[in-house]
């Protein structure tokens, strides 16, 4: 399932910092504008305990967590849906993704220069924002100007179901607000997601890239604050990381992280709350396949069906799906073994209508 987000924000605001934090790269953080023009991409591993666990049972060759890609997009600037700096072709690389990170400097700093000569965060995220909207914009008045026609004098049935899409949402972008926000029907969403592919429909996080000192209690950041009341407005979730400090983790092995973290005064990496709420915010649930070759975790949509999660694994598995043998995480935890597991009566067989839950493990029976 190739799940993508994109991590967006002005020139140097930590981005590509961020970007070679989370993937253990080394993609290009130069300080100045526009040292990212084409998106690099990453590809992350969801963090899973649940995994290790398992893995620590079955002893398999091989443990495969779940993934998805991360692309770290060039700098916005004021004046990109108009062509100003990259433009368009920022605005080209977000519309692939699938959810926005959107990185905001919290962080004061005579060293590293700000696009606009200070910091402000609420100024920041009104640039982002309104070049995203202004995009939009332009998409959605194209659209309405070929099918309102169509719609008021054909009363074309097709073009009315896009008016009555439309134009809530045109209203909404007018007034400065993402087409995420308008109140529309679980199918209309879907035709404007596959139809439109607007960037303000997409759905967005916050990473506040505060500084070192206020890493592990951002709550005292000024500038932190300000991002958080804004995504609460939005409805949104906001992550305090300090970028430099990331970067710094993601270079240690494993042990000395978390020894690093410990001495910081923080459980967790902001790397790994970031993988863990994009995940969250694309509606992903996890479920996994174990056996002495291999454990693994595999990546699902909320609400599929046992036959759309077998096709996750291999095509055949979805077409020629007969049943799951499936049982939960927290059982072979609490009786040690499948074995147990079964004897406890917590296998159960599953058929066509079944929707896995977050934390199935289970086995595909199949025929093709």
């Amino acid at each position: 399932m190739p799940l993508k987000a994109g991590i967006v924000g002005l020139p140097n605001v930590g981005k590509s910092t961020l970007f070679n934090a989370i993937t253990n790269s080394h993609v290009e953080a130069a300080n100045y504008p526009f040292a990212t023009i084409n998106p690099n991409t990453g590809v992350v591993a969801v963090p899973d305990a649940r995994l290790e666990k398992l893995s620590a049972l079955f002893h398999p060759k091989k443990t495969t967590f779940a993934t998805f890609e991360f692309f770290d997009i060039a700098g916005l600037v004021k004046g990109a849906s108009k062509g100003e700096g990259l433009g368009n072709l920022f605005l080209a690389h977000i519309r692939e993704c699938d959810a926005i990170v959107e990185v905001v400097r919290c962080f004061e700093s005579a060293e590293i220069i700000h696009v606009n000569n200070k910091v402000d965060p609420a100024s920041d995220i009104e640039v982002v924002n309104l070049e995203l909207v202004f995009a939009d914009i332009d998409t959605v008045t194209k659209r309405i100007d070929k099918v309102e026609g169509k719609a008021k004098m054909q009363k074309d049935k097709d073009a009315l179901i896009e008016l009555e899409i439309l134009t809530p949402v045109l209203n909404a972008l007018q007034a400065g607000k993402p087409a995420r926000s308008v109140h529309l029907t679980k199918d209309q969403i879907a035709f404007a997601k596959a139809n439109y592919h607007l960037l303000t429909m997409k759905p967005i996080i916050y990473v506040a890239n505060c500084s070192e000192d206020n890493y592990a209690d951002p709550e005292k950041d000024k500038h932190f604050q300000v991002v958080k009341k804004i995504a609460h407005e939005e409805g949104a979730e906001v992550i305090a990381v300090s970028c430099e400090i990331e970067a710094q983790l993601s270079s240690l092995p494993k042990a000395e992280r978390n020894e690093y973290l410990k001495d910081l005064g923080a459980t967790e990496s902001g790397l790994d709350k970031i993988v863990k709420a994009t995940y969250r915010l694309l509606n992903l649930s996890t479920f996994f396949t174990c056996g002495e070759d291999e454990c693994r975790a595999w990546t699902f949509k909320n609400g599929s069906l046992a036959p759309q999660c077998a096709g996750v694994i291999h095509s055949d598995f979805e077409k020629g799906f007969i049943k799951a043998e499936t049982y939960r995480y927290e059982d072979i935890i609490k009786y040690g073994s499948e074995l147990a597991v079964k004897e406890a009566g917590k296998l159960r067989i599953e058929g066509k209508d079944y929707a896995p839950k977050d934390g199935d493990v289970m086995f595909f029976r199949f025929n093709v």
